[in-house]
């Protein structure tokens, strides 16, 4: 990630506020050790007409990617795990409506890494269920429940 100024990252902060989500997603994957890929985000949206504020927003960041959607909004993603690390850490302190979302996908990020069994994985889970009520969610499905199921299921927790 690119080096950022104080106004760089209290601008970023604004537009994450505003025009912007952070969020973590469990997406059932078969090939991962628990059957869960945990997917975290920071995305930012536009208008297509106002792509180009997106794209000095990526190059002021040097990370993440551009998608269009098929209903006239621009998003400008970021998701892998050392970006977001980065950025969160530079832009928090100047958060005023979605600091706890970052405070805790923060913790999130650091937690992963030590996890190391599926009691672990499952406290991870329980984590991410906070953005549920952070965030508003109600479509969620896969929560820790859904997850503990699996892990029991196919003999991952230890007893």
């Amino acid at each position: 990630m690119n080096k950022l100024s104080v106004a760089q990252r209290a601008y970023i902060a604004g537009f994450l506020d505003g025009d912007g989500s952070i969020y973590v997603q469990l997406k059932k994957n078969k090939t991962y050790r628990y059957r869960y890929q945990v997917a975290p985000y920071i995305v930012f949206f536009q208008a297509k007409k106002e792509r180009l504020g997106l794209e000095n927003l990526q190059r002021l960041t040097g990370v993440g990617y551009l998608r269009d959607r098929n209903d006239g909004i621009v998003e400008y993603i970021i998701g892998d795990v050392t970006s977001l690390l980065a950025l969160l850490t530079e832009v928090t302190p100047y958060l005023y409506l979605k600091k706890r979302q970052a405070v805790l996908m923060l913790e999130i990020i650091k937690f992963k890494k030590g996890a190391r069994s599926g009691a672990d994985f499952l406290k991870l889970c329980l984590l991410i269920d906070q953005f549920q009520q952070l965030n508003y969610s109600k479509r969620r499905i896969n929560i820790t429940s859904a997850v503990h199921d699996v892990l029991h299921a196919e003999g991952l927790l230890t007893p």
